[in-house]
């Protein structure tokens, strides 16, 4: 047994719900996002079983949290408590939430859906290391308490690129968070910064 005390938590997106451990439940630097049963599968088995509930769209785990992604057709007041204790039994009884973290490519990023895609042929720039070291230190925290990453993809004349995951990936409150917090941080401090778009996975 693996005693498990877990919380549910609202995020900005409406179809996305963060179930927070209070135990390490994934050891990665990168967080493990499932779109379907496939990708799931020989990884994370409770994301697997995740997937056998009809409403589940997407699941997204991070070190200490679960972060689930519903269809629109069902309310949370309906299924919150039910996916909370699943995922608590499951954790009661497995240590961690992730058997195999999806492996690295020969870039040494993870490959299926938790890569981040890096443009082909496209120079990294002299400002690429200071906009990470930004995004790591004032954006990934924010984020991550929203219940989903943030990753750097690239900068090219004048456009930083990043790629939203987790429950930041389809929220409607996430352009705003992106132009309002993230480009308006971006552009004080490193003024070759013109703006900042995000693409999806």
């Amino acid at each position: 047994m693996f005693p498990t005390t877990l919380y549910a938590e609202l995020t900005p997106n409406p179809n996305t719900m963060k179930f927070v451990s209070d135990r390490v439940i994934f050891k990665s630097n990168f967080p493990a996002e499932y779109k379907s049963a496939a990708e799931a599968k020989d990884s994370s088995n409770l994301a697997l079983e995740l997937f056998n509930f009809p409403f589940v769209t997407g699941v997204f785990i991070a070190s200490t949290f679960v972060t689930i992604t519903k269809s629109g057709d069902v309310s949370w007041d309906l299924i919150t408590f039910e996916l909370r204790e699943f995922v608590r039994t499951y954790l009661l009884k497995n240590e961690f939430a992730v058997e195999k973290a999806p492996e690295l490519s020969e870039g040494g990023v993870e490959s299926s859906s938790t890569e981040v895609k890096k443009p082909r042929n496209l120079t990294p720039s002299e400002f690429d290391n200071a906009i990470e070291g930004i995004l790591h230190e004032y954006v990934k925290p924010a984020v991550e308490s929203d219940g989903g990453a943030i990753d750097f993809v690239s900068f090219h004349e004048g456009t930083v690129t990043v790629q939203l995951r987790g429950s930041c990936s389809g929220c409607p409150s996430s352009t705003v968070t992106l132009k309002d917090g993230i480009e308006k941080l971006l552009k004080a401090e490193i003024p070759e910064v013109k703006e900042v778009v995000a693409e999806s996975v």
